[in-house]
């Protein structure tokens, strides 16, 4: 499967999925004084930045020492992306993740790990570079833009959520996770369709 500069922004935003979790970042920044918010973001946007960044230049590697295949990646990439399109597209009380919500000022978690830097997302940057290395730099810039904008939603996101509602907020969200699911099968079929060659 492979992806553009656009398609691949577009994919990791999918993944992020930061207008699906609107009501919890809302949630969770209530606790956090007025004062303290925006530092609080920035922090978790950028700790989330730094692992996914991490795991896209050292991705490669990872996948030779652990003696992974990028064929296994993919289909294990696909299954997860399908798993949190479902709990998108039919959601549970506890969240996307199944998290609960901590008390007192977030650090790291849940925000950072694994909202923003959750398992599809480090599967799909590991995977970005994994089937393209030489554009590792395409794949930065769109995880820049990512974040950039997971981090403007974090940002309004009470005004954001005050605005779309509830209902679309969560008509959104499950849009959003067939769209991904789509992808997951993709992600699925094309590790099925590799691994079956190599059969021959």
């Amino acid at each position: 499967m492979t992806h553009t500069f656009l398609s691949a922004l577009v994919l990791l935003l999918l993944v992020t999925d930061p207008l699906g979790g609107l009501p919890l970042f809302v949630s969770l920044l209530k606790k956090v004084p007025p004062a303290r918010r925006a530092k609080v973001i920035v922090r978790e946007t950028l700790v989330a930045f730094c692992i996914l960044l991490a795991f896209m230049v050292f991705g490669q590697r990872f996948l030779q020492v652990m003696h992974l295949s990028e064929t296994s990646l993919g289909i294990a990439g696909g299954i997860i992306l399908f798993l949190i399109a479902l709990r998108m597209i039919f959601p549970k009380p506890d969240g996307v993740f199944g998290d609960g919500t901590p008390h007192g000022e977030p650090f790291i978690v849940p925000l950072a790990v694994p909202l923003l830097a959750g398992p599809s997302a480090l599967a799909t940057v590991l995977l970005l570079v994994s089937h393209d290395p030489d554009r590792i730099w395409e794949w930065v810039g769109a995880l820049a833009i990512t974040m950039l904008i997971c981090g403007l939603t974090l940002l309004f996101s009470e005004r954001i959520s005050y605005w779309l509602g509830e209902r679309l907020t969560q008509a959104f969200e499950r849009l959003m996770g067939l769209i991904l699911t789509a992808i997951a099968v993709e992600m699925l079929l094309a590790g099925i369709r590799t691994w079956l060659s190599t059969l021959h």
